[in-house]
């Protein structure tokens, strides 16, 4: 589905935009959409992304590329309280999990 991304703390806004293959724009244009996205932003401009921001992205990306839904539907989904916002990260890192797992038993094969 995505790209790999090293571990580390902070991530650019080119290296997460490669990592789920859109354009910086987007990254942008959601962040304005969804408040749930929170880079840090320096002085500069420049946007740093974390490993949260960056789940937070992926059930954003899910949602609108996958799924089909509209940035209101995106939006309205996020802020239900069918399922809050932690419990989809926590959902969501659990199933990131078991696909690195996935892709380690299929490179052994």
């Amino acid at each position: 589905m995505f790209g790999t991304l090293p571990e580390k703390k902070y991530y650019s806004i080119s290296e997460v935009a490669t990592y789920f293959d859109v354009n910086t724009s987007l990254l942008r244009f959601w962040e304005k959409e969804f408040k749930q996205i929170k880079p840090l932003i320096k002085p500069s401009g420049i946007r740093k992304y974390t490993q949260e921001n960056i789940e937070t992205i992926s059930i954003i990306y899910t949602m609108l590329k996958k799924d089909g839904l509209t940035i209101q539907g995106a939006k309205k989904k996020l802020n239900s309280r069918d399922i809050s916002e932690s419990e989809n990260l926590l959902i969501l890192k659990k199933l990131n999990k078991i696909k690195s797992e996935l892709k380690e038993i299929k490179k052994n094969l």
